[in-house]
């Protein structure tokens, strides 16, 4: 898969050509010239890889763990007026925000062939930054779109438009792995449709979500009176009216993550017979998917209530719904008050963002994403040595071992079970760095002088290659990320764990840095991935990837007992005044993150028996080993964000808020009470009955 990554979101821990880099790049430099290590080697992050200026030591740690290991930074540090949140993945992210501008900076497309990696970088690049050109251009570039949608007579003409791949339709068509069969591709047939985050930003009807939907209205017409469409509000009104309806019919984000429903495999004449609105077969046939035998029907109750509601909706609503979509999706590549309205509504309304990011770092992100291996091959020379790839290698196989152990002795899983998690701890592939072939992009065309067009072309050149995937086997050896993304992932179908070389760098791994501190930071992270694998959704799957209940039913009933508590506890964290996480959503993330502590302590205890006196790390500042460990995955989740990016995060986000990725974790693991001496008179203290166990 060659995916042009035309969006890319904040990292939080997610379930996403063996050749050198262009030698026609400019700037290029030798390994070793770019790895050059300073004369002195010291952390990044205070004197042993942990910032102590940013705790408040007059919190206990046992009545708030997080304000204790990070208060003084949380009190101090401000959100950037052009940032929703802000924490310690946006510090380092805007380390490689700033790698990967040198990189596109020093990329020059003169006397490069047209389609090679430096013309494809440059151009998109240059595109984006004329800034001029774009608003010389005007709304020109919409209107042959705009008149298609005009043109629409029937609701078989709008049908029609939703199988093309420039206008906006209600359901998404992505392609990968098929869970009865890693080996192969499989068309997946998703609800969509929504202009809102969610589903409940339309039927939640609190005060807040009233403004939002209010100030929604007001975006619309902003748009259409900027695109001088006439009639502007009574349309406003009817596109909210009909995404208020698909919205009733959606399923929820807890529904859309459990497998055991969203797993139902469907012929294309089944599909079609569910849907008869969508014109499923002609739709097909013109997206190039007439050879499709069949489809995962991902919410089949979503889809056929979506398709009942657009048969009885009239056609001139759906044309202003078509309308404001292709607009809508296209802002940033039109005149500066498109732009900014969208920014105002989706950033500063929504998310609480005060203003926008400079263009040149927008721009930084665009490139970096939709050509991100095409940038990555030049990052990896510069910034990736081969030795942190020797040492995550080794946290790696340490982490392994560590669980090995765990599911060896763990007392609620039988025998029959274990063999079989055991087969599957040990068929875990992981990647480090950066992949071993990389995505080319033949025949992509990218213009200095045509951003519009680029985004378009950019879009039909994805579409084709999701074609293509259906008639491939699965390569394994593909990445849908670049190497320079500050993010780590597990994936289910592979049974892969992925560490691309972003996130590899100080406060999540420094080479520098006291053992204790990686082994909580980055070992946790490692951790965590593992922990995808056995969470309530990747445990479904066999050591192969495939959708398999290799489980017995007691192990299955112990298993969901644990996680039940475990979601109990999440649902009562409130971080906003009357608004909860939703444990249920944020299940998997949440066994993750606890998991992965305990299995990263349970390695950080071997590797210091291995490497100290009696096992016990010297005392350094007056902090312990085991404390250390401990405040190295508290500073990984030193995060902020402004109320509207949190409420967003509630409704939304399978990632619980920071605060609970650190103060709901450490309260149920036995070391962190033996470590800072917690009792119960103190506030995070939980009796040894309530702390959760799983893995």
């Amino acid at each position: 898969m060659k995916h042009l990554l035309l969006g890319t979101s904040a990292l939080v821990l997610i379930a996403l050509s063996a050749c050198t880099p262009d030698s026609g790049q400019a700037n290029q430099t030798t390994h070793a010239q770019t790895h050059e290590q300073a004369s002195v080697e010291t952390p990044v992050y205070g004197q042993w890889g942990f910032d102590i200026a940013g705790m408040n030591t007059e919190v206990h740690p046992g009545d708030d763990f997080f304000a204790y290991a990070s208060g003084t930074w949380d009190e101090t540090t401000q959100i950037p007026s052009d940032r929703s949140r802000y924490g310690m993945f946006t510090v380092l992210s805007l380390k490689v925000e700033d790698q990967v501008k040198a990189i596109i900076e020093d990329t020059d497309a003169t006397g490069q062939p047209k389609g090679s990696n430096a013309q494809l970088v440059s151009d998109l690049y240059a595109s984006w930054m004329n800034a001029d050109a774009i608003e010389a251009a005007g709304t020109a570039p919409l209107q042959p779109y705009l008149e298609e949608i005009s043109t629409a007579q029937s609701h078989d003409d709008i049908a029609a438009l939703f199988a093309t791949v420039q206008h906006a339709s209600l359901y998404a068509l992505p392609v990968w792995a098929d869970p009865s069969d890693p080996s192969i591709n499989a068309l997946r047939v998703y609800q969509s449709g929504l202009s809102l985050p969610d589903r409940n930003y339309y039927l939640d009807e609190g005060e807040r979500f009233a403004e939002y939907r209010a100030k929604f209205r007001d975006y619309i017409i902003t748009l259409f009176t900027l695109a001088d469409i006439e009639d502007a509000e009574t349309k406003a009104d009817a596109i909210i009216d009909f995404e208020t309806r698909i919205a009733e019919v959606h399923w929820s984000r807890e529904d859309s993550r459990d497998i055991t429903k969203t797993y139902n495999v469907v012929s294309i004449d089944d599909l079609a017979e569910r849907a008869p609105a969508f014109n499923i077969h002609e739709s097909f046939e013109a997206l190039g998917l007439g050879n499709v035998e069949n489809a995962i029907l991902v919410q089949p109750s979503a889809f056929e209530g979506m398709s009942e509601i657009f048969a009885n909706t009239d056609v001139d609503t759906l044309k202003a719904y078509m309308t404001f979509h292709f607009i809508d999706n296209r802002t940033s590549q039109l005149p500066a008050a498109f732009d900014e309205a969208s920014f105002d509504f989706y950033s500063r309304t929504l998310n609480g963002q005060e203003e926008q990011r400079p263009r040149d770092k927008r721009g930084v992100g665009l490139v970096g994403g939709a050509l991100g291996h095409a940038v990555g091959q030049i990052y990896v020379e510069r910034h990736f040595p081969e030795s942190s790839k020797t040492q995550m290698d080794e946290l790696v196989a340490n982490l392994r071992t560590a669980f090995r152990g765990r599911l060896e002795n763990l007392s609620w899983m039988d025998d029959e079970t274990r063999v079989q998690a055991l087969e599957k701890l040990s068929t875990f592939e992981p990647r480090i760095g950066y992949p071993e072939i990389w995505d080319e992009y033949d025949g992509l065309d990218i213009r200095a002088d045509d951003y519009f067009g680029n985004r378009m072309r950019m879009a039909e050149f994805n579409w084709q290659e999701n074609v293509k995937d259906l008639a491939e086997p699965v390569d394994r050896r593909e990445w849908s990320w670049p190497p320079q993304i500050v993010n780590a992932s597990y994936n289910s179908l592979m049974n892969q764990i992925t560490f691309p070389a972003g996130i590899l760098q100080a406060p999540f791994f420094d080479p520098y840095a006291d053992p204790a501190i990686n082994y909580g930071g980055i070992g946790g992270v490692i951790g965590h991935e593992i922990g995808h694998g056995f969470d309530d959704q990747g445990r479904q799957y066999d050591a192969q990837g495939l959708l398999r209940d290799w489980w017995t039913e007691d192990t299955k009933a112990q298993f969901i007992e644990r996680s039940d508590a475990l979601v109990a506890q999440y649902d009562g964290f409130s971080p906003i005044e009357g608004e909860n996480v939703n444990g249920r959503l944020t299940l998997g993330e949440n066994i993750g993150d606890l998991g992965g502590l305990q299995m990263a302590y349970s390695a950080w205890r071997e590797y210091a028996d291995a490497h100290y006196e009696n096992g016990e790390a010297p005392v350094i500042d007056g902090f312990t080993g085991d404390q250390r460990f401990f405040l190295g995955w508290a500073q990984v989740w030193r995060a902020k964000a402004r109320e509207d990016a949190l409420r967003a995060q509630l409704n939304t986000d399978p990632h619980s808020p920071a605060l609970y990725r650190v103060n709901g974790v450490v309260r149920n693991l036995d070391a962190w009470y033996e470590a800072f001496g917690v009792t119960e008179d103190n506030a995070l203290y939980l009796p040894p009955e309530q702390r959760v166990k799983i893995w």
